[in-house]
Parts: C-alpha cells; sequence; structure tokens
C-alpha cells in the first residue's frame, strides 16, 4: 500500500461514502446581485515527504528522490488544494467546454496531479514511450482501469458521479492523482500563494468543502450577501 494511501484513505474513503453519487441537476441561469466567495489555504503542520523509488524505466522516469506530501509555500499556503460548493441547486452557467479535461502520464507522473472536472468525459492520455496502466478509484470500486502501451494514445472515459476518484498506475506503482468530480461550476484549484475566488454565487447559505489528499476534506459554512465577498482563510489539518 503506497504511503499516501495509507495516511489518507480512511478519510478519502469515509468522504467519497457520502459524496460519490449521481450528479445532480443544476439549474443554470442569471444571477442577481451575486457575490464572491474567496480565500486562501493554509497547512500549519509538518510536511512529511515519501521516498519515490522508480524501479523500472528509469530514464524516462527519473533517478529516486523525495517528494513531500502537501506542498506549502510562503504564509502555509497550500498548492493544488481543491475548493467547491457542494449541494448547489442553481447558479451561474457553466463555462464553454472546448474539449474534455486531461489527465496526462508524462515522466511517470500524473498530469495535473490534482484537478476539479464537471461530472462526464475525462480524456486519460500516455505521453511517455512505455505502457502505463492508468487505474481509477471511487473508493475501493473501480470506476476505469486503462492499458495504454503505446506513446500519444487517449482514451475517453466517463465520471458521471460526483465525488473523489483516487488514480494511480499499475505498471509504476509509486504514481498518484486525484480528480475531484462537481456537479455545479463554483470550484477551484490553489496555486502556490494558496488562493481561490468563487464569483457570481447567489446570496444565500452554503457549504464549502476544501480538501487535499494528504489531509481529507474541510467543511465549511459560508454565507453569501448580495454584491459583497466573502473572505475565508481555511487551515487544512491532518
Amino acid at each position: 500500500m503506497k504511503i499516501l494511501e495509507l495516511i489518507s484513505g480512511l478519510a478519502a474513503i469515509a468522504f467519497v461514502a457520502t459524496m460519490s453519487v449521481p450528479a445532480h441537476a443544476y439549474e443554470e441561469g442569471p444571477v442577481t446581485g451575486g457575490g464572491t466567495i474567496e480565500g486562501t489555504i493554509v497547512y500549519r503542520g509538518d510536511v512529511p515527504t515519501t521516498k519515490i523509488i522508480p524501479t523500472k524505466d528509469v530514464e524516462v522516469c527519473g533517478a529516486p528522490r523525495e517528494e513531500p506530501l502537501i506542498e506549502v509555500g510562503g504564509d502555509q499556503a497550500v498548492l493544488n488544494a481543491a475548493v467547491y460548493l457542494v449541494e448547489v441547486a442553481k447558479g451561474k452557467a457553466w463555462a464553454p467546454v472546448e474539449k474534455p479535461p486531461v489527465l496526462d502520464n508524462v515522466k511517470c507522473r500524473f498530469e495535473p496531479a490534482v484537478q476539479v472536472i464537471p461530472a462526464g468525459s475525462l480524456e486519460v492520455v500516455n505521453s511517455d514511450p512505455m505502457l502505463h496502466n492508468t487505474h481509477g478509484y471511487y473508493g475501493k470500486r473501480t470506476t476505469f482501469n486503462l492499458a495504454l502501451p503505446n506513446q500519444g494514445q487517449r482514451i475517453p472515459v466517463e465520471l458521471n458521479r460526483t465525488g473523489t476518484v483516487r488514480i494511480d498506475c499499475d505498471a509504476h506503482g509509486w504514481m498518484e492523482g486525484w480528480v475531484y468530480v462537481v456537479d455545479n461550476p463554483y470550484y477551484a484549484i490553489t496555486g502556490a500563494d494558496g488562493k481561490f475566488s468563487l464569483p457570481d454565487v447567489p446570496p444565500g447559505d452554503y457549504t464549502l468543502v476544501a480538501i487535499h489528499p494528504f489531509t481529507g476534506p474541510i467543511e465549511q459554512p459560508v454565507t453569501v450577501a448580495e454584491n459583497q465577498p466573502t473572505s475565508l482563510t481555511i487551515e487544512l489539518k491532518k
């Protein structure tokens, strides 16, 4: 069992048990007097590392290395935390989609390592010159299991249930990625500054989820006032 799976598995499985449900019908429409939920995701605990030891295809996968289990920058800001609202009945229109989101195998890493996507299509890509077997799970249940032996190969999959999808590679056991599937357009991924912004939210009371693979989820009640920003600092805790 991978170190990251061991330390986060119980929290992730418990969360998936409540969140892996069919996407409900979200109603798009004009938003009158919408506000913005904005803020910063931080982590103030110790930052452990895991030892990555490629055992095959090292010319592509690289040398042994230590990698942090959570990337924390200045002011304890967290990179690659996902933030989204749950149980939103109606609100702004989805952004136009020119092509499906992508999960790429690049130098024996998943890129992006963490992403939030609408329920629906995901394109799994192999950019490496050898076999990857990309395997996605809702909790312990396989949702897709794809052999990609050829460089440049692309296979679409459907993720029609909201929740957390953990990704690994059966051919390269240290690889791990995360996809958070949502049913409304109010979501973001933090950059190196830990910041996020969810604009054009209808006034009302909501539950905001902030989640990172290392810590698991934090649920934050939030009230959005008409034409006003709501600023939050959310601390992830292990």
